[in-house]
């Protein structure tokens, strides 16, 4: 069963909970119990398929859907037609006892694909179960990765609609143009004038407000979300790192019970809250690295236990961890607390009047325990890029560059040799212009557009462009609505109705 952060006595199946997204107090579903799991079972991973190892992880949390339902999701989820590589996550050595897991094989070239091309699947059949008869409005907000994939995911989904909203400055050009020209007769994507936090604040404040979702409720609508505070986008994440140990076991660059770290570029801590719940299952998990860039929040409250958001906005190399308010922080607090909503949701009010929030020294040492954090800037995430390439002949993005220079400093800070994952986030395509600068200098960039840089790019690299990168050169946009922050509501309605028409 599940139930809010912040205390709310309803406690929901998880289809009800992926349904709604959202409590309805504002807080986030989390699970009244963590199921765990022991060595022979992590042993007995190693034998499957990516496919078959979501199963085994899934059905724990999933409860209420059936084997062969989550069969079905996964299946149409995890294909060789949307994924360019057969193991899904494929996890490669790199270097003395590190290894590189990477998440970027899926259509859009980016680890939120492992989430959402099962996302719709399990709030479709989430729909059937409920005997839901509105018709879901998905409010998405993004700083890049997570719109395209979300929108690629519900693209077409029955019974659903999508609203994608970015910030008009604040992602890559790849990564607009992978949004603006989605194809599907139930998506929409805006732009907003503003930051990714103005953006995700925006749906916030449309999800808690009672009065707005009661209009569209009589209009026969309902509103859910595919961001990662939607638990069905969180638990798929939880499966890759299971996944990740499962083939280090395979390979014998691990053996059974031996720790492991996982160092994660994050922002909005979904990617490494899931991997403490697979610590908290039982995966032998040493530390969590938290690499941040330039909009280091989450590092120094990692580090001093301050959560300030009243802080200058950057705009970064790395744009998807250029967020200042980690929506899924909200459940690890949940859990070092031991399930104080109460406490939970003083701390989330004075972030939202006050714009910080102090834990207290248990608290603190309890999160020191499992989290160390980083951060590096532009420059840095510069010089990693072309480090790594120069030293292993491998390709990263900014965002893997940022969590590669953390996790070297971890180990020259720590001493702590224990075998490290480095977690791939983003195709380094996805990212061409630093990317290319790293490796070839700024000038060769002169005159080039956006599809020259990416073909320059794999000629110096040697890697091939992803095909859906390439296709977007000659893709229809579609989508080209530029609002202030202020107008997301009027929008939302707008569009629903449209369609509705």
């Amino acid at each position: 069963m599940y139930s809010s952060t912040r205390g709310e006595n309803d406690k929901l199946l998880a289809a009800e909970a992926i349904k709604r997204g959202i409590a309805a107090d504002g807080g986030l579903f989390v699970p009244d119990s963590i199921p765990k799991v022991d060595e022979k079972w992590l042993a007995n991973l190693v034998n499957f398929d990516y496919q078959e190892r979501a199963l085994h992880v899934l059905r724990l949390f999933l409860s209420d859907y059936s084997e062969e339902e989550l069969r079905a999701c996964i299946t149409a989820a995890y294909t060789t037609d949307k994924f360019d590589d057969s193991r899904i996550a494929p996890i490669v050595p790199i270097g003395d006892q590190t290894s590189v897991l990477e998440l970027w094989h899926g259509p859009t070239s980016a680890f939120k694909d492992m989430a959402l091309q099962i996302l719709p699947q399990l709030m479709s059949r989430a729909l059937r179960k409920t005997g839901e008869k509105s018709e879901i409005v998905i409010l998405t907000a993004t700083s890049g990765d997570t719109g395209k994939a979300a929108l690629e995911g519900f693209a077409n989904v029955e019974q659903i609609k999508i609203i994608v909203f970015y910030p008009e400055e604040g992602v890559s050009p790849i990564q607009r143009l992978q949004m603006v020209t989605q194809l599907g007769s139930n998506v929409s994507v805006v732009a907003v004038k503003g930051n990714f936090d103005d953006t995700q604040t925006g749906v916030k404040t449309i999800f808690n407000d009672p009065q707005y979702n009661k209009e569209l409720a009589m209009n026969g609508f309902q509103l859910s979300s595919a961001n990662s505070i939607n638990w069905g986008r969180l638990v798929p994440q939880i499966v890759y790192y299971f996944s990740a140990y499962a083939d280090m076991l395979r390979d014998g660059h691990l053996k059974l019970g031996q720790l492991v770290n996982f160092v994660v570029p994050t922002g909005n801590f979904g990617n490494l809250l899931a991997a403490y719940y697979a610590k908290l299952m039982g995966l032998p998990i040493g530390k969590l690295i938290c690499a941040s860039n330039n909009n280091n929040v989450l590092t120094e409250f990692l580090n001093t236990g301050v959560y300030n958001r009243q802080r200058t906005f950057h705009k970064t190399l790395s744009p998807s961890m250029d967020i200042l308010i980690s929506s899924n922080l909200e459940r690890l607090l949940y859990h070092m607390t031991d399930g104080n909503s109460q406490q939970v949701g003083e701390w989330m009010a004075q972030l939202t009047n006050n714009g910080h929030y102090r834990v207290g020294e248990k608290v603190l040492q309890d999160i020191k325990k499992t989290f160390w954090a980083d951060w590096v800037d532009d420059k840095g995430t510069e010089e990693m890029i072309t480090n790594v390439f120069s030293k292993y002949n491998y390709v990263a993005d900014p965002h893997t560059a940022v969590a590669w220079q953390v996790a070297d400093r971890y180990r020259q800070q720590t001493k702590d040799m224990t075998p490290q994952v480095i977690v791939s986030t983003a195709s380094p395509f996805k990212f061409n212009e630093s990317v290319l600068a790293a490796l070839a200098g700024s000038n060769v960039m002169n005159g080039k557009d956006e599809f020259s840089m990416l073909h320059e790019l794999a000629k110096v690299s040697g890697w091939p462009v992803p095909p859906a990168l390439a296709a977007l050169e000659k893709a229809t946009i579609y989508h080209n609505i530029v609002i202030e922050k202020e107008d997301m509501p009027n929008i939302i309605k707008k569009i629903i109705n449209k369609n509705k028409d």
